[in-house]
Protein backbone atom coordinates (compact mmCIF):
# COMPACT_ATOMS: atom_id res chain seq x y z
CA UNK A 1 0.00 0.00 0.00
CA UNK A 2 1.56 3.26 -1.17
CA UNK A 3 -0.03 6.62 -0.40
CA UNK A 4 2.72 8.67 -2.02
CA UNK A 5 1.74 10.25 -5.35
CA UNK A 6 4.02 9.49 -8.25
CA UNK A 7 6.13 12.17 -9.90
CA UNK A 8 3.69 12.02 -12.83
CA UNK A 9 0.76 12.69 -10.52
CA UNK A 10 2.57 15.61 -8.90
CA UNK A 11 3.37 17.02 -12.34
CA UNK A 12 -0.28 16.79 -13.41
CA UNK A 13 -1.46 18.52 -10.25
CA UNK A 14 1.07 21.32 -10.57
CA UNK A 15 0.37 21.87 -14.26
CA UNK A 16 -3.42 21.93 -13.91
CA UNK A 17 -3.40 24.01 -10.74
CA UNK A 18 -1.18 26.65 -12.33
CA UNK A 19 -3.50 26.69 -15.35
CA UNK A 20 -6.50 27.13 -13.04
CA UNK A 21 -4.85 29.98 -11.13
CA UNK A 22 -3.72 31.76 -14.29
CA UNK A 23 -6.56 31.14 -16.74
CA UNK A 24 -9.71 30.15 -14.84
CA UNK A 25 -10.03 31.77 -11.44
CA UNK A 26 -9.68 35.44 -12.59
CA UNK A 27 -12.80 35.32 -14.83
CA UNK A 28 -14.89 32.55 -13.26
CA UNK A 29 -17.43 34.99 -11.76
CA UNK A 30 -17.89 36.68 -15.14
CA UNK A 31 -18.50 33.38 -16.93
CA UNK A 32 -20.97 32.39 -14.22
CA UNK A 33 -22.89 35.63 -14.69
CA UNK A 34 -22.87 35.36 -18.49
CA UNK A 35 -23.76 31.63 -18.46
CA UNK A 36 -21.18 30.82 -21.10
CA UNK A 37 -17.55 29.80 -21.46
CA UNK A 38 -14.89 31.21 -23.78
CA UNK A 39 -14.13 29.58 -27.13
CA UNK A 40 -10.61 28.66 -26.06
CA UNK A 41 -11.64 26.25 -23.30
CA UNK A 42 -12.04 23.11 -25.43
CA UNK A 43 -8.97 23.47 -27.70
CA UNK A 44 -6.83 24.49 -24.71
CA UNK A 45 -7.94 21.47 -22.69
CA UNK A 46 -7.16 19.29 -25.69
CA UNK A 47 -3.72 20.86 -26.02
CA UNK A 48 -3.02 20.13 -22.35
CA UNK A 49 -4.14 16.51 -22.71
CA UNK A 50 -7.08 16.98 -20.34
CA UNK A 51 -9.88 15.80 -22.64
CA UNK A 52 -8.45 12.31 -23.12
CA UNK A 53 -6.46 11.78 -19.95
CA UNK A 54 -6.64 7.96 -19.98
CA UNK A 55 -7.10 7.58 -23.74
CA UNK A 56 -4.05 5.77 -25.20
CA UNK A 57 -1.53 7.86 -27.10
CA UNK A 58 -2.28 5.98 -30.34
CA UNK A 59 -5.70 7.66 -30.26
CA UNK A 60 -4.19 11.10 -29.48
CA UNK A 61 -4.82 10.81 -25.74
CA UNK A 62 -2.46 11.50 -22.87
CA UNK A 63 -2.18 7.79 -22.02
CA UNK A 64 -2.29 8.42 -18.27
CA UNK A 65 -4.16 6.63 -15.50
CA UNK A 66 -7.48 7.24 -13.75
CA UNK A 67 -5.75 8.71 -10.70
CA UNK A 68 -4.25 11.38 -12.97
CA UNK A 69 -7.74 11.97 -14.30
CA UNK A 70 -9.12 12.44 -10.78
CA UNK A 71 -6.35 14.92 -9.97
CA UNK A 72 -6.95 16.87 -13.18
CA UNK A 73 -10.72 17.17 -12.63
CA UNK A 74 -10.17 18.24 -9.02
CA UNK A 75 -7.78 21.02 -9.98
CA UNK A 76 -9.90 22.20 -12.91
CA UNK A 77 -12.92 22.33 -10.61
CA UNK A 78 -10.92 24.29 -8.04
CA UNK A 79 -10.56 26.92 -10.77
CA UNK A 80 -14.11 26.69 -12.12
CA UNK A 81 -16.52 23.80 -11.60
CA UNK A 82 -18.01 24.38 -15.06
CA UNK A 83 -14.80 23.46 -16.85
CA UNK A 84 -14.41 20.56 -14.44
CA UNK A 85 -17.69 18.98 -15.51
CA UNK A 86 -17.02 19.76 -19.19
CA UNK A 87 -13.79 17.76 -19.01
CA UNK A 88 -15.31 15.04 -16.81
CA UNK A 89 -18.12 14.36 -19.28
CA UNK A 90 -15.80 14.28 -22.30
CA UNK A 91 -13.36 11.95 -20.54
CA UNK A 92 -15.61 9.70 -18.49
CA UNK A 93 -18.92 9.62 -20.35
CA UNK A 94 -17.83 9.99 -23.99
CA UNK A 95 -14.26 8.69 -24.39
CA UNK A 96 -14.50 5.91 -21.81
CA UNK A 97 -17.45 3.96 -23.28
CA UNK A 98 -15.97 4.22 -26.77
CA UNK A 99 -12.64 2.99 -25.44
CA UNK A 100 -14.29 0.07 -23.63
CA UNK A 101 -17.04 -0.99 -26.03
CA UNK A 102 -16.28 0.65 -29.35
CA UNK A 103 -15.05 -1.19 -32.42
CA UNK A 104 -11.57 -0.38 -33.65
CA UNK A 105 -13.15 1.65 -36.45
CA UNK A 106 -15.17 3.67 -33.92
CA UNK A 107 -12.12 4.26 -31.75
CA UNK A 108 -10.08 5.51 -34.69
CA UNK A 109 -12.92 7.69 -35.96
CA UNK A 110 -13.90 9.39 -32.71
CA UNK A 111 -11.29 9.16 -29.95
CA UNK A 112 -8.60 11.31 -31.63
CA UNK A 113 -11.13 14.09 -32.22
CA UNK A 114 -12.49 13.94 -28.67
CA UNK A 115 -9.10 13.67 -26.98
CA UNK A 116 -7.50 16.47 -28.98
CA UNK A 117 -10.26 19.02 -28.45
CA UNK A 118 -11.28 19.04 -32.11
CA UNK A 119 -14.62 17.67 -30.92
CA UNK A 120 -16.48 17.80 -27.60
CA UNK A 121 -18.49 14.83 -26.36
CA UNK A 122 -21.78 14.57 -24.47
CA UNK A 123 -23.86 11.82 -22.82
CA UNK A 124 -27.62 11.54 -23.33
CA UNK A 125 -29.25 9.08 -20.93
CA UNK A 126 -31.75 11.03 -18.82
CA UNK A 127 -35.19 11.99 -20.12
CA UNK A 128 -37.92 14.34 -18.82
CA UNK A 129 -39.74 11.34 -17.36
CA UNK A 130 -36.82 9.14 -16.39
CA UNK A 131 -33.94 10.24 -14.18
CA UNK A 132 -32.97 7.85 -11.39
CA UNK A 133 -35.12 5.19 -13.08
CA UNK A 134 -33.12 5.42 -16.29
CA UNK A 135 -34.51 2.15 -17.66
CA UNK A 136 -37.93 3.80 -17.92
CA UNK A 137 -36.71 5.80 -20.93
CA UNK A 138 -39.07 6.23 -23.87
CA UNK A 139 -36.60 7.15 -26.61
CA UNK A 140 -36.65 4.42 -29.25
CA UNK A 141 -34.27 3.22 -31.93
CA UNK A 142 -35.54 1.11 -34.82
CA UNK A 143 -33.34 -0.53 -37.42
CA UNK A 144 -34.48 0.31 -40.95
CA UNK A 145 -32.19 -1.17 -43.57
CA UNK A 146 -28.69 0.15 -42.91
CA UNK A 147 -29.82 2.91 -40.55
CA UNK A 148 -31.00 3.31 -36.99
CA UNK A 149 -33.91 5.72 -36.61
CA UNK A 150 -34.08 7.43 -33.21
CA UNK A 151 -37.12 9.19 -31.74
CA UNK A 152 -37.53 10.76 -28.31
CA UNK A 153 -36.37 13.49 -25.96
CA UNK A 154 -33.24 13.70 -23.81
CA UNK A 155 -32.88 16.03 -20.82
CA UNK A 156 -30.03 17.50 -18.76
CA UNK A 157 -27.42 16.79 -21.43
CA UNK A 158 -24.15 18.44 -20.35
CA UNK A 159 -21.96 19.85 -23.16
CA UNK A 160 -24.73 19.31 -25.72
CA UNK A 161 -24.81 22.85 -27.10
CA UNK A 162 -21.22 22.66 -28.39
CA UNK A 163 -20.83 18.87 -28.63
CA UNK A 164 -19.94 17.18 -31.90
CA UNK A 165 -20.67 13.65 -30.67
CA UNK A 166 -23.39 12.31 -28.37
CA UNK A 167 -23.53 8.92 -26.67
CA UNK A 168 -27.30 8.35 -26.80
CA UNK A 169 -29.25 5.56 -25.13
CA UNK A 170 -32.49 4.33 -26.66
CA UNK A 171 -34.93 1.45 -26.36
CA UNK A 172 -34.48 -1.26 -29.01
CA UNK A 173 -37.08 -3.75 -27.76
CA UNK A 174 -40.13 -4.17 -25.58
CA UNK A 175 -38.39 -5.48 -22.46
CA UNK A 176 -37.50 -2.97 -19.72
CA UNK A 177 -33.73 -3.37 -20.10
CA UNK A 178 -33.69 -3.87 -23.87
CA UNK A 179 -31.70 -0.67 -24.36
CA UNK A 180 -28.80 0.07 -26.69
CA UNK A 181 -26.14 2.76 -26.92
CA UNK A 182 -25.50 4.80 -30.06
CA UNK A 183 -22.94 7.30 -31.33
CA UNK A 184 -24.78 10.28 -32.77
CA UNK A 185 -22.73 13.02 -34.47
CA UNK A 186 -23.94 16.59 -34.12
CA UNK A 187 -25.30 18.04 -36.27
CA UNK A 188 -27.45 15.22 -37.64
CA UNK A 189 -30.80 15.76 -39.32
CA UNK A 190 -33.57 15.19 -36.81
CA UNK A 191 -31.42 16.09 -33.79
CA UNK A 192 -32.57 19.41 -32.35
CA UNK A 193 -31.56 21.68 -29.47
CA UNK A 194 -34.87 22.28 -27.69
CA UNK A 195 -33.88 24.23 -24.58
CA UNK A 196 -30.85 25.48 -22.71
CA UNK A 197 -31.47 25.28 -18.96
CA UNK A 198 -31.08 28.35 -16.72
CA UNK A 199 -29.32 26.74 -13.78
CA UNK A 200 -28.60 27.64 -10.17
CA UNK A 201 -24.90 26.76 -10.41
CA UNK A 202 -22.19 25.58 -12.81
CA UNK A 203 -23.72 28.15 -15.11
CA UNK A 204 -20.88 28.46 -17.63
CA UNK A 205 -21.43 24.81 -18.57
CA UNK A 206 -24.38 24.30 -20.92
CA UNK A 207 -27.14 21.83 -20.05
CA UNK A 208 -29.63 21.07 -22.81
CA UNK A 209 -32.86 19.31 -23.62
CA UNK A 210 -32.56 17.59 -27.02
CA UNK A 211 -35.16 16.29 -29.43
CA UNK A 212 -34.74 13.26 -31.71
CA UNK A 213 -37.26 13.23 -34.53
CA UNK A 214 -36.62 10.48 -37.08
CA UNK A 215 -32.92 11.01 -36.44
CA UNK A 216 -31.08 8.62 -38.76
CA UNK A 217 -27.58 7.32 -38.12
CA UNK A 218 -25.58 4.55 -39.83
CA UNK A 219 -26.06 0.98 -38.62
CA UNK A 220 -22.41 0.84 -37.55
CA UNK A 221 -22.97 3.64 -35.00
CA UNK A 222 -24.32 1.12 -32.51
CA UNK A 223 -21.96 1.17 -29.51
CA UNK A 224 -21.49 -2.24 -27.95
CA UNK A 225 -23.90 -5.17 -28.37
CA UNK A 226 -27.54 -4.53 -29.19
CA UNK A 227 -29.70 -4.71 -26.08
CA UNK A 228 -26.74 -4.27 -23.72
CA UNK A 229 -26.78 -0.50 -23.58
CA UNK A 230 -28.06 -0.37 -20.04
CA UNK A 231 -25.01 -2.32 -18.91
CA UNK A 232 -22.84 0.13 -20.87
CA UNK A 233 -24.59 3.06 -19.16
CA UNK A 234 -24.17 1.67 -15.63
CA UNK A 235 -20.53 0.72 -16.11
CA UNK A 236 -19.83 4.13 -17.65
CA UNK A 237 -21.39 5.82 -14.62
CA UNK A 238 -19.10 3.82 -12.32
CA UNK A 239 -16.19 5.71 -13.86
CA UNK A 240 -18.16 8.92 -14.27
CA UNK A 241 -18.81 9.09 -10.55
CA UNK A 242 -15.06 9.28 -9.97
CA UNK A 243 -15.14 12.47 -12.01
CA UNK A 244 -17.97 13.99 -9.98
CA UNK A 245 -16.27 12.99 -6.72
CA UNK A 246 -13.15 14.76 -7.98
CA UNK A 247 -15.17 17.81 -8.97
CA UNK A 248 -16.69 17.87 -5.49
CA UNK A 249 -13.24 17.80 -3.92
CA UNK A 250 -12.10 20.69 -6.10
CA UNK A 251 -15.11 22.78 -5.05
CA UNK A 252 -14.61 21.85 -1.38
CA UNK A 253 -10.90 22.68 -1.52
CA UNK A 254 -11.65 26.05 -3.09
CA UNK A 255 -14.19 26.80 -0.36
CA UNK A 256 -11.72 25.74 2.33
CA UNK A 257 -8.94 27.89 0.85
CA UNK A 258 -11.23 30.92 0.73
CA UNK A 259 -12.43 30.31 4.29
CA UNK A 260 -8.89 30.03 5.66
CA UNK A 261 -7.83 33.21 3.89
CA UNK A 262 -10.87 35.15 5.08
CA UNK A 263 -10.55 33.87 8.67
CA UNK A 264 -6.96 35.08 8.84
CA UNK A 265 -7.85 38.53 7.49
CA UNK A 266 -11.19 39.20 9.19
CA UNK A 267 -10.88 40.82 12.62
CA UNK A 268 -13.61 40.53 15.24
CA UNK A 269 -13.47 40.97 19.00
CA UNK A 270 -10.01 42.45 18.60
CA UNK A 271 -8.33 39.56 16.78
CA UNK A 272 -8.50 37.56 13.53
CA UNK A 273 -11.47 35.21 13.64
CA UNK A 274 -9.07 32.35 12.80
CA UNK A 275 -8.05 32.53 16.47
CA UNK A 276 -11.59 31.79 17.62
CA UNK A 277 -12.17 28.16 18.54
CA UNK A 278 -15.58 28.10 16.82
CA UNK A 279 -13.93 28.99 13.51
CA UNK A 280 -11.00 26.63 14.09
CA UNK A 281 -13.37 23.70 14.60
CA UNK A 282 -15.14 24.48 11.33
CA UNK A 283 -11.86 24.60 9.44
CA UNK A 284 -10.64 21.40 11.08
CA UNK A 285 -13.77 19.52 10.07
CA UNK A 286 -13.48 20.83 6.51
CA UNK A 287 -9.84 19.75 6.25
CA UNK A 288 -10.61 16.30 7.66
CA UNK A 289 -13.46 15.59 5.28
CA UNK A 290 -11.59 16.86 2.21
CA UNK A 291 -8.66 14.55 3.02
CA UNK A 292 -11.03 11.60 3.48
CA UNK A 293 -12.91 12.34 0.26
CA UNK A 294 -9.67 12.55 -1.69
CA UNK A 295 -8.47 9.18 -0.40
CA UNK A 296 -11.80 7.50 -1.18
CA UNK A 297 -11.74 8.93 -4.69
CA UNK A 298 -8.15 7.88 -5.36
CA UNK A 299 -9.00 4.37 -4.18
CA UNK A 300 -11.86 4.12 -6.69
CA UNK A 301 -9.63 5.53 -9.44
CA UNK A 302 -6.86 3.08 -8.56
CA UNK A 303 -9.32 0.19 -8.78
CA UNK A 304 -10.42 1.39 -12.21
CA UNK A 305 -6.77 1.39 -13.27
CA UNK A 306 -6.44 -2.22 -12.07
CA UNK A 307 -9.43 -3.28 -14.16
CA UNK A 308 -11.28 -4.26 -10.99
CA UNK A 309 -15.02 -3.67 -10.60
CA UNK A 310 -15.43 -0.51 -8.56
CA UNK A 311 -19.18 0.09 -8.47
CA UNK A 312 -19.38 0.31 -4.69
CA UNK A 313 -16.14 2.25 -4.30
CA UNK A 314 -17.14 4.84 -6.91
CA UNK A 315 -20.52 5.31 -5.26
CA UNK A 316 -18.89 5.65 -1.82
CA UNK A 317 -16.46 8.24 -3.18
CA UNK A 318 -19.12 10.22 -5.02
CA UNK A 319 -21.55 10.17 -2.10
CA UNK A 320 -19.02 11.12 0.56
CA UNK A 321 -17.20 13.72 -1.54
CA UNK A 322 -20.37 15.48 -2.70
CA UNK A 323 -21.84 15.63 0.79
CA UNK A 324 -18.49 16.68 2.30
CA UNK A 325 -18.39 19.45 -0.29
CA UNK A 326 -21.90 20.49 0.76
CA UNK A 327 -20.73 20.86 4.35
CA UNK A 328 -17.55 22.65 3.27
CA UNK A 329 -19.27 25.31 1.17
CA UNK A 330 -21.91 25.81 3.83
CA UNK A 331 -19.27 26.42 6.50
CA UNK A 332 -17.25 28.64 4.16
CA UNK A 333 -20.28 30.89 3.66
CA UNK A 334 -20.90 30.90 7.42
CA UNK A 335 -17.30 31.89 8.15
CA UNK A 336 -17.64 34.75 5.68
CA UNK A 337 -20.77 35.93 7.47
CA UNK A 338 -22.73 38.50 5.48
CA UNK A 339 -19.98 38.67 2.87
CA UNK A 340 -20.62 35.03 2.01
CA UNK A 341 -24.03 36.08 0.70
CA UNK A 342 -22.53 38.62 -1.70
CA UNK A 343 -21.82 37.62 -5.31
CA UNK A 344 -18.42 39.28 -5.50
CA UNK A 345 -17.14 36.71 -3.01
CA UNK A 346 -16.22 33.36 -4.53
CA UNK A 347 -17.89 31.30 -1.79
CA UNK A 348 -21.32 32.43 -2.99
CA UNK A 349 -20.64 30.84 -6.39
CA UNK A 350 -19.11 27.73 -4.82
CA UNK A 351 -22.23 27.29 -2.68
CA UNK A 352 -24.38 27.21 -5.83
CA UNK A 353 -21.94 25.12 -7.88
CA UNK A 354 -21.71 22.39 -5.29
CA UNK A 355 -25.38 21.56 -4.99
CA UNK A 356 -25.69 19.59 -8.22
CA UNK A 357 -22.88 17.22 -7.25
CA UNK A 358 -25.40 15.50 -4.96
CA UNK A 359 -27.82 15.11 -7.87
CA UNK A 360 -26.21 14.35 -11.22
CA UNK A 361 -24.65 11.03 -12.22
CA UNK A 362 -26.81 9.47 -9.53
CA UNK A 363 -28.41 11.26 -6.58
CA UNK A 364 -27.16 10.69 -3.05
CA UNK A 365 -30.20 8.47 -2.53
CA UNK A 366 -29.25 6.32 -5.53
CA UNK A 367 -25.66 6.07 -4.27
CA UNK A 368 -26.95 4.74 -0.96
CA UNK A 369 -29.02 2.17 -2.82
CA UNK A 370 -26.00 1.08 -4.87
CA UNK A 371 -23.86 0.77 -1.74
CA UNK A 372 -26.59 -1.09 0.17
CA UNK A 373 -27.09 -3.60 -2.63
CA UNK A 374 -23.36 -4.25 -2.70
CA UNK A 375 -23.25 -4.66 1.08
CA UNK A 376 -26.20 -7.08 0.98
CA UNK A 377 -24.72 -9.13 -1.83
CA UNK A 378 -26.82 -7.83 -4.70
CA UNK A 379 -25.68 -6.58 -8.08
Amino acid sequence: MDFAPSSSHEMIRKMVHEFAVRELRPDCLKWDEEQTYPDWWVPKLGELGLLGVFVPEKYSGAGLDAVSYAIAIEELSWGDASIGVLAAVNNGLACDPILRWGTEEQKQAYLPKLASGEWLGAYALTEPGSGSDAAAMRTTAALEGDEWVLNGTKAFVTNALHAKLLVVYARTGSEKYDISAFLVPKPTKGLTDLKKENKMGIRASDTMTLGLDDCRIPKENLLGPRGKGFNVALATLDGGRIGIASQSIGIAQAAYDEAVKFAKDRVAFGKPIAELQAIQFKLADMAMEIHAARLLTYRAAWMKDQGVRHTQESSVAKLFASEAAHRAVNEAVQIHGGYGFIKEYLVEKLYRDQRVTEIYEGTSEVQRLVIARSVLGGK
